[in-house]
């Protein structure tokens, strides 16, 4: 069956518009990084947070009028198809034959287009071929599960040892630099991270311990051991991520930190990677940043509407502070990133400092810290005054320096975002109360204060194998008793959450806003606890109150909200 185009396809960006998928400034905000940098439209627009990968493959099958076909339920059915069409050939093409009747062989591809390959098959076999398009990554992975001998985490250990390579704890640099530099280690660093992006991980732990080398994923929050390379590797497989990471492969007594920029399956990806020296070893940790995964959008992160509203109204305010409080990991960033994008636009000009820039946005000067040479966040946002800025983000407020600073930025005319470390809203006036921030001048320019946890959400193909379950009474904080869905499915996990019963995150928040009777409470330094309290009279929800909302709704679960919240 010879493949055949229309004389004039749909482009792409026109019919991501005509989904609802983009809008038409969204789509030329891509376009013009998309002519700057040479690549390909659906990868730039990926990697700006636009769109899912799903999305564009959806899209691109409707373009070029092949099918798509996801591959995560392929069957092995194919052994005479294989024996004519090596591995090799198949993975070297991003080729996976998925059904055969003896005339007709149908085979998922990457690339539709590519008619050498499909003349190659055709050729081979003596049939036609039916063409359907599939994502690069689920091919290779369907290939290694269907198609392979063993694990492929199996098959490169064993040209390891063939290779005789990484074997034991080598002090030699310069041989731990030929270890990292061998094909079999690279493959195996690569697995890992492949894996990682895989499974939706935030973060990738590689940890030494007497006889074993652990591997975790951190997936919504929680660590999972997955499959681990054997102890003997550990010098070669640490070289390797040192080495991408332009670390001090010859320094393993000191905490190190490095960056990795990196393409895995069509994905820009930026790893932030930390060492540090345990009894065993160095232990590594890389944080993923997929900015294909990242929202960007307010309405996307599951604020309440009232709060949304409120969120809305005061990033468009012409001066003042906004604070996000919260421990590490829970959407912090996310959240202000959000709002900046909301707001971004010709007419203001937004600079931000942080450590380290997770995110790069297009239009927003962005500033790394670097404390080394003295860049800190209070010296940076020094010079950030200077630079006739509209918006300011300060990544995080650690001293009374930076705050004073901020706050002085506040009362000349520009608005600033910034973050803390508190457990609640109204810590975090207590917090600045207590770096010395004089409480006058903070009365007068904090506008509001969010407070954010992340919750997993209940997995929907869990849920949908039952019935909705039973229906609890229970009574809030609040004291009002609500009817509670709790799906009896969501324990018993399944494999599109990887057995949890959970999957993927969603915000909770509490909103203090500021009004004239709290800023004269805060010129009086009250506790932390009276603000709470009077802040709750005048109609601040609290994080249980919003995340109680969501288990009534059967978002999320009783259990995983006390988790978050500390709260029975």
């Amino acid at each position: 069956m010879t493949m055949t185009t229309a004389s004039k396809k749909p482009r792409l960006g026109d019919l991501l518009i005509e989904r609802g998928v983009v809008t038409d400034a969204q789509l030329q905000s891509a376009l013009a990084r998309h002519r700057h940098e040479g690549t390909r439209l659906g990868a730039v627009m990926r990697a700006m947070g636009l769109v899912s990968n799903e999305e564009i493959l959806e899209t691109v099958s409707r373009q070029v009028g092949v099918p798509y076909v996801s591959l995560s339920d392929a069957s092995r059915e194919l052994t005479r198809v294989t024996e004519v069409l090596p591995l090799k050939f198949l993975q070297a093409h991003h080729v996976f034959p998925l059904a055969f009747d003896g005339q007709v062989l149908t085979v998922v591809m990457a690339d539709p287009s590519d008619v050498y390959t499909l003349d190659s098959i055709r050729f081979s076999l003596g049939c036609q071929v039916r063409v359907c398009l599939g994502d690069e990554q689920e091919i290779a992975k369907a290939l290694d599960q269907y198609y392979g001998t063993g694990t492929a985490m199996d098959r490169i250990i064993r040209d390891i040892s063939e290779d005789g390579e990484g074997q034991g704890q080598d002090n030699d640099v310069a041989h731990l630099k030929d270890l990292a530099s061998e094909a079999p280690v690279i493959r195996l660093v690569n697995l890992l991270i492949a894996k990682a992006v895989d499974g939706r991980a935030s973060d990738i732990h590689i940890e030494p311990f007497e006889g074993q080398l652990r591997v975790r994923y951190r997936i919504d929050g929680m660590l999972v051991d997955t499959e681990s390379p054997p102890r003997r590797l550990q010098a070669a497989i640490i070289s390797r991520v040192k080495l991408m990471a332009k670390m001090n492969i010859a320094e393993r007594r000191l905490p190190q930190d490095g960056r990795i920029r990196m393409d895995v399956a069509g994905r820009d990806l930026d790893l932030r990677v930390s060492t540090i020296p345990t009894v065993y070893g160095e232990s590594v940790v890389m944080r993923l940043l997929d900015r294909a995964s990242i929202r960007l959008r307010l309405d996307e992160l599951g604020f309440p509407a009232p709060i949304q509203t409120a969120i809305e109204g005061l990033i468009r305010r012409p001066h003042g502070i906004l604070l996000v409080t919260g421990p590490t990991g829970s959407g912090k960033t996310t959240s202000l990133y959000a709002a900046l994008q909301t707001i971004n636009s010709v007419d203001r000009k937004i600079i931000t400092i942080e450590d380290p820039v997770e995110y790069q946005l297009h239009g927003i000067n962005q500033i790394q810290v670097k404390a080394s040479i003295g860049l800190t966040f209070a010296s940076g946002l020094r010079h950030i005054l200077r630079q006739d800025p509209d918006v300011i983000l300060v990544g995080e407020i650690r001293d009374r320096e930076t705050a004073e600073i901020a706050i002085h930025a506040a009362l000349t005319g520009h608005l600033v975002l910034s973050t803390l470390h508190t457990n609640d809203a109204a810590g975090a006036i207590t917090r600045l109360l207590d770096m010395g921030v004089a409480d006058y001048l903070l009365s007068s320019t904090l506008l509001a204060v969010l407070a954010q946890r992340l919750v997993r959400k209940i997995c929907s193909q869990c849920r949908a194998l039952q019935s909705d379950g039973d229906s609890l009474g229970a009574e809030d904080q609040s004291g009002v008793v609500r009817s509670v869905i709790t799906p009896p499915s969501c324990s018993q996990g399944c494999p599109n959450c990887h057995g949890s019963g959970y999957r993927g995150r969603l915000g909770i928040y509490e909103l203090l806003l500021m009004d004239d009777t709290l800023r004269q409470s805060v010129l009086n330094k009250p506790d932390a606890n009276a603000l709470r309290n009077q802040a709750i009279l005048r109609g601040m929800q609290t994080l249980w109150q919003d995340g109680w909302n969501k288990v009534a709704e059967g978002v999320t679960t009783r259990e995983e909200l006390m988790r978050v919240t500390q709260e029975q």
